[in-house]
């Protein structure tokens, strides 16, 4: 069964901020936690799924991994093998969900993740640095030569930068004024109402979208954006072994941020291009050949094509239709990894379809001699 995305699991982007992501993962963690649904077992799983997905994207470093190369990162981790980040997305259970649970939470006021109060929230604008920008996502399409080897590709993509003309400040002058809304944090505060009395709610500035600063005179070039469309080439090194579904993250080549903000990355989606003799299972490959009567009956040295070269197969005598060989390392690469799969040979004994006079005679001697 496919694992679901783990920022899907949240429901928060890929660009998201680190307080987002424990904000999302607070909210969802109090709302199926067991004690609060005592034998649910659907709730159980959602809180579960919940603290494996958080327990990965709040280290920057699995985050990174886990963008780079999706659930592929970490199966290494739950066979045994250490996999990229140590950790064994496989084997999380419910006890291990509990467990990093209260590791992360345990001294926080329930009252809190209910309602809201708790937890100290991240800023941005004036009072704390430009925002970042967006992630890009592409499609990229790989051969298996291209996945059996490791390319580097040349990207040609459309994203949005700093303008050239007020140098992403978004002003003609360059100068932009405090936003007298929040006083420049690109926060505003509101007092709320609740069964407890009164609760104080933050929220994004309306006035200056969360900058903390307002442009009176526009630039034209950018319409105050302070960004704009531009072409950009990059290149990025594939490793060998890559799969459907992994990602290649590349830090900073995305839309740059409003405010002369970081740019955010560059998410390349790696897709396969189907093979027309080979077929992919993991690091292994396989494919078919046919075989006539008389070679599965005698014996025969194939001439196998893989994707280093050509290799000489020896069938034995006898062989019979379906039977698959194993040519070991003649497969793909495990990424990041000293390994390689094999390749699998099927054959095919293939019935004669016509037979000339002579030929038919022989296969009713053949007959008669019982075979």
């Amino acid at each position: 069964m496919a694992k679901s995305d783990y920022y899907e699991i949240l429901g928060v982007s890929r660009d998201a901020s680190e307080d987002e992501i424990k904000k999302a993962y607070r909210k969802l963690a109090v709302k199926y936690h067991p004690d609060k649904n005592p034998g649910d077992k659907e709730a159980e799983e959602k809180f579960r799924d919940a603290t494996q997905a958080y327990e990965i994207l709040k280290d920057p470093q699995k985050r990174q991994q886990y963008d780079q190369f999706g659930h592929a990162a970490f199966e290494g981790a739950a066979a045994g093998g250490g996999g990229f980040g140590g950790f064994g997305a496989g084997g999380f259970d419910i006890s291990d969900a509990l467990r990093a649970f209260m590791n992360d939470f345990g001294g926080d006021s329930i009252f809190g993740d209910l309602f809201g109060w708790g937890g100290s929230r991240g800023r941005r604008g004036a009072g704390g640095g430009a925002a970042r920008g967006k992630d890009l996502q592409i499609r990229l399409s790989l051969s298996l030569e291209e996945i059996a080897t490791g390319v580097k590709k040349t990207l040609k993509l459309k994203r949005m930068d700093h303008c050239s003309v007020c140098k992403g400040t978004g002003s003609k002058s360059g100068k932009r004024n405090v936003c007298q809304t929040c006083q420049g944090s690109g926060r505003v505060r509101q007092v709320a109402n609740s069964f407890f009395g009164q609760v104080i709610q933050e929220s994004v500035c309306p006035s200056c979208r969360g900058e903390g600063y307002v442009v009176a005179d526009k630039c034209n070039a950018c319409t105050g954006t302070g960004l704009q469309k531009v072409d950009s080439t990059i290149e990025v090194d594939i490793p060998a072994g890559v799969s459907e579904g992994n990602y290649i993250n590349v830090p900073g080549k995305g839309n740059a941020g409003p405010n002369k903000g970081p740019s955010g990355d560059l998410i390349v989606l790696i897709s396969e291009k189907p093979h027309e003799f080979f077929k992919r299972h993991g690091a292994d490959l396989t494919c078919d050949i046919d075989l006539s009567f008389s070679d599965a009956a005698l014996g025969v040295s194939k001439t196998i094509p893989t994707l280093d070269g050509k290799v000489n197969l020896k069938i034995p005598s006898g062989t019979q239709s379906e039977k698959t060989f194993r040519l070991r390392s003649k497969g793909l690469p495990v990424v990041n990894r000293r390994e390689q799969g094999d390749l699998l040979v099927r054959v095919h004994v293939r019935t004669p379809e016509k037979l000339n006079r002579a030929a038919k005679k022989m296969f009713e001697e053949l007959k008669e001699m019982g075979y």
